[in-house]
Formats: structure tokens, C-alpha cells, sequence
């Protein structure tokens, strides 16, 4: 394996992981704030990458679909939650959903406000390693926010079907929530097959594109600002 081979793995692999891991363990926080305790008694309040990551979802699906130029997703062990223990199951629910792609949110800020700095630093003869912490900043960034809004797709099981289900009357959200039990056969069916058997059929680039496009380039602006300073 090249040592550039390497380079690029790690360089998407550290950033990935971390994000997936606060992203489920945020999921745990909240709902262990609304009065669930089952991720905290799982043990999964646990920042360790081990306890989180799927080998399945988090490693190989993700690497097949780069390797096969398909949009790449994947999953890490969801974080268990037994929406009759939160104080208010219907509401509860919709703020622990929202809480992961929020932790991503925050954690695309905070590696703004840490790249300006760095990315305003003189580069000289010794300074490889400014250039690698400034691409793995700007991954870290990206990443972040390419999650944040992915998850919050209305499309079970991601976070954003169980803010959709909270805000839909009572027997549509039951009708709604049916979907769920199709798993992620129903994720790739309308994100990996559909767009390649009908092109024109773009979930990912029509609902993800755009407001990633718009929040990057925000949160970039957090970085520029940071770094005059």
C-alpha cells in the first residue's frame, strides 16, 4: 500500500470516525437528559470509536460505495433509546433525532474556529505538517455537515423520519412509522439504485447539495473571520 494510499485513508477515516462517534453518543446525552437511561446503562456514553463503529456500516459499505463512485453513506452501531422512558415520548424523541446532526453542527464550527488560525499560519520548509492539519480541519468539516444534513433526510430510519414522524398527526406518524422496519433497504433502493437505473432521480444531490453548499460556505466564513486575528 503507498504511502499515499495511506495518506488519503487516514486522512477520511480519523475525521469519519469521530464524527460518527460524538454524532451517536450526542443521540445517548440527549436522551439520557430527557429522562432515557438505556444508552448510559449499555455503556454507549462512551467516546471510545470501538464501541460505536459497525464494521459493516462504518467500514466496508462506505469503502465499496467510494471505490464504485456511488454516493457514499454509512451507519455506526446505533445508540439504544426507549422513547417510553423520556419524560415526553413525542417531543423527546424529535430532540434526541435532532441532537446527533447538531453535535455535527457544533463540531463543524468548532473546527473552524480552529482552522482560521492554523490556515493563517506562513508556511515554510518544515511546515508539512500545517498543511495535513489544515486538510484534515477541512475534511473534519465537511464531513461534519455532509452528515449533519444527510441524517436529517425524512427517510427512515435516519434521524430526520423521527422529527418528520413528532410533527405528523397520531395515525399518520403510526402509517409513517411502518417504513421502518425496511431498514436500510429502503436507503439503498432510493440513494443507490434509483439514481443509477433513472439519472435524472437525484435524492442526495437535490436535497443534501444545497443547503451542505450553503452551510459550508458559512461555516467557512467562521474560519476566515478567525483567522484575521
Amino acid at each position: 500500500m503507498s504511502g499515499a494510499l495511506i495518506h488519503q485513508i487516514v486522512m477520511l477515516a480519523v475525521p469519519l470516525i469521530v464524527a460518527i462517534v460524538f454524532h451517536e453518543v450526542a443521540h445517548g446525552w440527549a436522551a439520557r437528559a430527557l429522562g432515557d437511561p438505556t444508552a448510559r446503562d449499555a455503556k454507549r456514553l462512551s467516546l471510545n470509536p470501538l464501541r460505536h463503529v459497525d464494521p459493516i456500516g462504518t467500514v466496508v459499505l462506505p469503502g465499496l460505495l467510494a471505490l464504485a463512485h456511488l454516493p457514499v453513506f454509512g451507519w455506526a452501531k446505533p445508540v439504544p433509546v426507549n422513547k417510553w422512558r423520556l419524560r415526553n415520548p413525542r417531543v423527546g424523541m424529535m430532540l434526541v433525532a435532532a441532537a446527533g446532526p447538531g453535535s455535527n453542527i457544533v463540531m463543524a464550527l468548532i473546527a473552524a474556529l480552529v482552522l482560521g488560525p492554523i490556515g493563517a499560519m506562513p508556511l515554510g520548509p518544515d511546515t508539512r505538517w500545517l498543511v495535513n492539519v489544515v486538510e484534515l480541519l477541512a475534511t473534519f468539516i465537511q464531513i461534519n455537515l455532509f452528515l449533519a444534513i444527510f441524517n436529517l433526510l425524512p427517510i427512515p430510519p435516519f434521524d430526520g423520519s423521527h422529527i418528520v414522524e413528532g410533527l405528523l398527526p397520531a395515525k399518520a406518524a403510526e402509517f409513517y412509522a411502518k417504513f421502518r422496519r425496511l431498514g436500510f433497504a429502503l436507503v439503498l433502493v432510493l440513494l443507490v439504485l434509483l439514481p443509477q437505473v433513472i439519472p435524472s432521480f437525484d435524492p442526495i444531490g437535490s436535497f443534501v447539495g444545497p443547503p451542505f453548499e450553503w452551510l459550508y460556505a458559512h461555516v467557512m466564513q467562521v474560519a476566515h473571520w478567525t483567522g484575521r486575528f
